[in-house]
């Protein structure tokens, strides 16, 4: 059980490109899958059944024993209205939750800002990456960016302010168009100069780190190893960022989607051995998402860009199963040769929010959306 010594924790893992829903979790049943897909079919054999209906890409083993010991959140269908089918543009939606207009805060970091209101804790938000991802992206609010947490504290002062300043540049060559010069020199001015102030506190962490796990061999494992770090340092971050990528599998699309899968679900297994081996699973949730999903109708090597996706969620304190249903795959269903989402992305963000870091929503994505309980509470 969640303890009051133990605040709940989220670990967003962006799945960065447009993941393939069609064939990350597959209606094996649906005729309309085989007839859509001459050239990525998955023949029936090697796929991962999970029940009368859905198999996961056969890569995904590690994340199929998820699912099946129930806890794992599978939500279908996934994103809103009119997508853009472009990624920076999707992207920004997600990050801001605003479909209708450019965003200038990223709604974690809105998050962050209920959680730690007087900024108390310069490492309540954590990124694992380059860059400050838009979602954590709010005037007055102070993440830590860490890219490779296991050399930080060996960088000489010269060597972090240039890591800062590389980072800032990036930032504001990212945000300058949709934020303007000045809220972007009003966000540098204010919490940008002490984006890697957090770095400092982080630095401890490898030292009291311990596991007997040995994660994979891949970016995305050891950027959940240094989530799993931090976490257990219990330095108090809340929210922790990563991403892994790129899932923009225009084409030959089969061994590129296999070895993404391969490396995230392994990954995956990995970070919760690893917490659930020293008892620091029980406050911690993930959530992986991406920006859409891709086409019902392979271009002979790959897919182009689509509409609705797939998202999950899991942790132990996570209600197993499928949410919401799978969109509709007849070919007059479909909107532009795509899958219709019917699961707004804000409904989902909300429950995290209120059923798991018991902030308010509304205010953060910007109104009132819903989606099935996935979560217990963390109380």
């Amino acid at each position: 059980m969640v303890t009051t010594e133990k605040d709940p924790v989220i670990v967003i893992l962006q799945l960065t490109g447009g993941n393939d829903y069609f064939n990350t979790i597959i209606p094996y049943n649906d005729s309309n899958y085989y007839d859509n897909r001459p050239g990525l079919k998955i023949p029936q054999e090697d796929m991962l059944t999970i029940d009368e209906e859905f198999a996961m890409h056969p890569s995904m083993g590690p994340m199929g024993d998820i699912y099946k010991r129930g806890d794992m959140a599978i939500i279908h269908g996934v994103g809103y209205a009119n997508s853009p089918r472009s990624h920076f543009r999707s992207m920004d939606i997600w990050h801001t939750a605003e479909p209708d207009k450019v965003g200038t805060e990223g709604w974690l970091g809105r998050a962050v800002r209920e959680l730690d209101p007087n900024s108390e804790n310069p490492v309540t938000a954590v990124n694992i990456g380059q860059g400050l991802p838009q979602a954590l992206v709010t005037p007055g609010v102070s993440v830590a960016s860490v890219a490779d947490l296991s050399t930080y504290g060996l960088l000489t002062s010269v060597e972090q302010d240039m890591v800062r300043e590389k980072m800032l540049t990036r930032f504001s060559n990212m945000y300058g168009a949709a934020l303007g010069s000045g809220q972007v020199m009003d966000y540098l001015g204010q919490t940008g100069i002490d984006a890697l102030k957090g770095a400092d506190i982080l630095k401890v962490a490898p030292d009291i780190y311990e596991s007997t796990i040995e994660y994979a061999d891949s970016p995305i494992a050891k950027s959940l190893r240094d989530v799993a770090t931090i976490h257990k340092a219990g330095l108090g971050t809340r929210v922790f960022y990563t991403q892994h990528g790129s899932f923009d599998t225009h084409a030959a699309q089969a061994p590129a989607h296999a070895q993404l899968w391969q490396d995230v679900s392994v990954a995956i297994q990995d970070f919760w051995d690893d917490l659930r081996e020293g008892g620091d699973d029980e406050n911690v949730v993930m959530f992986l998402f991406s920006e859409f999903g891709r086409r019902v109708r392979d271009n002979g090597s790959g897919t182009d860009h689509g509409a609705a996706g797939v998202s999950f969620v899991i942790g132990p304190r996570v209600n197993g199963g499928m949410y919401s249903r799978y969109p509709e795959t007849r070919a007059e269903a479909l909107e532009q040769g795509d899958l219709v989402p019917n699961q707004d992305f804000r409904g989902v963000y909300s429950t995290i929010l209120e059923n798991w870091l018991e902030v308010e929503a509304a205010p953060i994505v910007n109104g009132t959306f819903s989606s099935e309980n996935f979560l217990s509470s963390s109380n």
